[in-house]
């Protein structure tokens, strides 16, 4: 595990196109998706600091689901980590009830249009006056790690959708999310990793 810092993606940029299968069956275009705010939550299975967060993910689910499209994408190679496939992350969707779809990215694609680096990593996008969803947030869900002594209750994230929903710009001092660092399938790592 290297710990793994996001890259930030420029605020701004356009929700990207994808296309993905869903853990639990079908697939999900993001041609289907509606006009409220997307909130695109890198995750996987066997990350420990995502299982810290785990807890706050299923409250964002609780609390946001009706007014945000939460969206989980795994992208962590199956080559290298195959504790990550679609059987283990329908379960740690179980098992946490969420009702979000779940992407597995398994082509990584979707990874590399965020300059995804870590789990968990957190993009909030939200629409603009021709409806274009752009983003707003992204970094941490809130000062939390395993280990620290820092409470886990989303502070960052739910900062953000709290301005988006009310229609206020979101404050442009985001922090990067750190954890372990997204597993590209082997020869095809990008050119911000390492």
């Amino acid at each position: 595990m290297a710990l793994t810092p996001s890259t930030m993606l420029a605020l701004g940029t356009g929700l990207p196109n994808f296309d993905i299968p869903q853990v639990m069956g079908g697939r999900l275009s993001s041609r289907s998706l509606d006009q409220r705010p997307v909130l695109l939550m890198v995750l996987c299975a066997h990350c420990p600091f995502v299982k810290h967060v785990e807890p706050e993910i299923t409250q964002l689910n609780h609390d946001f689901s009706n007014a945000v499209q939460l969206i989980g994408v795994s992208s962590n190679s199956l080559i290298t980590h195959p504790q990550d496939g679609p059987e283990q992350l329908a379960d740690q969707a179980r098992r946490h009830g969420w009702s979000f779809p779940y992407l597995l990215d398994e082509q990584q694609s979707l990874a590399r249009a965020l300059r995804a680096a870590c789990t968990p990593e957190f993009y909030l996008f939200s629409p603009d006056g021709e409806g274009f969803q752009s983003l707003r947030y992204r970094g941490q869900l809130d000062g939390s790690r395993p280990g620290n002594d820092h409470p886990l209750d989303g502070r960052d994230l739910r900062a953000a959708l709290d301005a988006v929903l009310a229609g206020s710009p979101v404050n442009p001092d985001q922090t990067a999310s750190v954890g372990c660092n997204v597993k590209w399938n082997p020869g095809h790592e990008p050119e911000w990793f390492g």
